[in-house]
């Protein structure tokens, strides 16, 4: 896999930013060891991943670049009330 200097840039940004989520960073970690042709199976070990996970991240930066990384909405009922209306207690 190949990085446009911009990309590496932005991914090793992402990388060392320990303020972000784990997943940003672990996903950024990813590409970066995929981009040195380490296999999955190695990326996986090195980063305490299951190696599907590694799989999917180096797929999806491969067809959707840095987009890809980002968190896709999900599926699944929407709420029922707007969080400010909820009760608690």
């Amino acid at each position: 896999m190949t990085l446009s200097p911009q990309e590496r840039t932005e991914l090793e940004t992402r990388a060392r930013i320990y303020t972000s989520p784990y997943r940003d960073v672990i996903r950024a970690k990813i590409v970066l060891l995929a981009a040195q042709d380490i296999g999955n199976d190695v990326i996986a070990a090195r980063l305490d991943t299951p190696r599907q996970i590694v799989s999917k991240w180096r797929h999806r930066f491969f067809l959707e670049r840095l987009a890809g990384l980002d968190e896709q909405p999900r599926g699944g009922r929407p709420a029922r009330f707007p969080p400010q209306r909820r009760r608690r207690g």
